[in-house]
């Protein structure tokens, strides 16, 4: 599928709203393409013995609503709307909450094909928009690659609006801020970005902001997706600086922190940055349970990512140097080798187990499960029985496939598993000094990686010890009271306590000064 820029797109000249409604409608007619497109609608009525009409998308409005408005509109008498017909319409006979004027025809058109409904009347040189829209949606089911066994089950949708709604139920925080625009020169998608203005950092919530009003394309068909690219820049980095979540409440506890989330129509994930390598190894299912196993969740898949990431380029490097290892790791490797060389053996399993997922995807859901058991378990022995692999190369690729799905992000488990391809390269080359040169250009391309300028390896890189310890344990809820300083979210948490000081009893003033105590040592450390 073909991205295409923000070129060739047909500018018309701007045209204010004729006091003429033939006029109005003859434009209308021509840019919305009415008897040409089926599902644009026009329909022209009296209201106060004036010839008016409207347009608008057909299956995009409430047809109760609408009909409710209009049986109004067209019972109105002459005497009843002049002087000042707008005004009057507006004031008294529209029962609707949603509405607004415009005085040209580009916003007329923009509104109607953003799904609300435009009114024109004769002799009057604006028009009334009235926002009856009602989009198609599916409804709220928990996402498929974040479910959780305990807490909310509710998942984000394909409508925007929606979204924030889920937010702002469950953060019913006044400095929460969702700030809209459209983009795409074409598709007119609405985008928000969402932060909590006392604690995200302004300079970088602008960043976020100023990169969305630059982008220069003709529509966003991936919604947020088409994004990506656009705000973190260098798009050839695999490494992704960007996390995706299709829970509210995951949304909600990085804007606690001062993240930043973007959310797009029609998409039912949220974009949230910056992020650092340790908020792939978080998930929601950690804090659902005690704050021990929740750690011990944690360390489980940082050990699935170690064992996806290195394992098999690990034992293949041990083999091919097997000449120079101590007699204590001479049992590494296996007693045949097959007719296929090893290090060929490794790659070829690990596009096997490429092809495999790729084909279960698009299989349905019947047979999702017989094509499994026949790639995965068939096909392997067969393999081993004729000779082409050996149970080793086997058994390793197939440990580092399970680290490799226990890794929450999908997006960084690509990245792990393109690493990993390689990791196997190198070590088929160069042995143990060429995984330890591939070893050590990984962790430089981590360290020099930075999302919207936040580095990706912080707090270990810069050393942070207290949010280091944070991003290791899942700290009980308690205990933590202060944001990541480099989020821009400590010295506002601070300030905030220091003003409610002046406030409250004896007990909560007492509190508050021993949580700026606590803040003041940690800043100090």
């Amino acid at each position: 599928m073909w991205h295409i820029r923000g070129v060739g797109v047909i500018q018309g000249t701007t045209a204010e709203i004729s006091k003429k409604l033939e006029v109005n409608t003859e434009q209308m007619k021509s840019r919305l393409g009415i008897g040409i497109s089926f599902d644009i609608v026009e329909r022209t009525i009296e209201i106060g013995g004036r010839k008016a009409a409207y347009y608008f998308v057909d299956g995009l409005i409430k047809d109760k609503v609408t009909t409710d408005i209009f049986a109004i509109l067209q019972g109105i008498e002459r005497e009843e709307l002049v002087p000042n017909s707008i005004r009057k319409l507006m004031g008294k006979y529209i029962p609707y909450f949603e509405v607004d004027t415009v005085d040209t025809l580009e916003k007329a058109v923009e509104w109607v094909m953003s799904g609300p409904l435009v009114l024109f009347i004769d002799q009057e040189e604006t028009a009334i928009v009235i926002d009856v829209r009602e989009f198609p949606t599916r409804g709220i089911a928990e996402p498929d690659l974040e479910k959780v066994t305990r807490g909310s089950h509710e998942g984000l949708t394909e409508t925007i609006v929606f979204n924030t709604a889920m937010i702002r139920r469950r953060l019913q925080d006044p400095n929460l801020r969702f700030e809209i625009q459209k983009v795409g020169t074409r598709s007119r998608t609405d985008v928000a970005v969402g932060y909590i203005c006392d604690l995200a950092d302004p300079k970088m919530t602008a960043t976020i902001k100023d990169r969305i009003k630059e982008a220069n394309l003709d529509a966003l068909p991936m919604g947020v997706k088409s994004l990506e690219e656009l705000i973190v820049k260098s798009p050839w980095n695999p490494i992704p600086r960007v996390r995706y979540t299709e829970r509210p409440d995951v949304v909600i506890a990085h804007l606690l922190e001062g993240h930043v989330v973007v959310l797009t129509d029609t998409t039912p994930m949220a974009m949230i940055l910056p992020v650092t390598a340790f908020h792939f190894f978080q998930h929601a299912e950690e804090f659902f349970q005690s704050a021990t196993i929740g750690t011990y969740l944690r360390w489980i898949r940082a050990v699935a990512f170690l064992i996806a990431t290195i394992l098999p380029p690990l034992w293949l490097a041990l083999y091919l140097s097997a000449a120079s290892l101590p007699p204590s790791l001479h049992f590494i490797g296996p007693k045949e080798t097959g007719t296929t060389p090893i290090w060929l053996q490794f790659l070829l399993l690990e596009v096997g187990i490429d092809l495999i997922r790729m084909a279960l995807i698009h299989t349905p859901s019947a047979l999702a499960t017989s094509l499994g058991i026949v790639g995965a378990i068939l096909l392997g022995d067969l393999a081993v029985s004729v000779g082409l692999f050996v149970p080793e190369s086997i058994l390793y690729t197939a440990i580092a496939a399970i680290g490799y799905f226990a890794i929450p992000s999908i997006e960084f488990a690509y990245a792990v598993r393109f690493y990993r391809y390689l990791l196997l390269i190198l070590a088929s080359v160069w042995q143990l000094p060429g995984l330890a040169l591939g070893l050590l250009a990984g962790f430089i391309l981590l360290a020099t990686t930075r999302s919207i300028g936040l580095p990706y390896l912080w707090p270990l890189i810069p050393f942070h010890g207290p949010s280091l310890m944070r991003a290791l344990i899942r700290l009980p809820v308690p205990t933590v009271d202060s944001r990541p300083p480099l989020l821009g979210g400590r010295k506002k948490d601070k300030t905030r306590t220091q003003q409610s000081l002046a406030n409250g009893t004896a007990d909560e003033r007492e509190t508050g000064r021993r949580k700026v105590r606590l803040a003041e040592q940690e800043d100090d450390d």
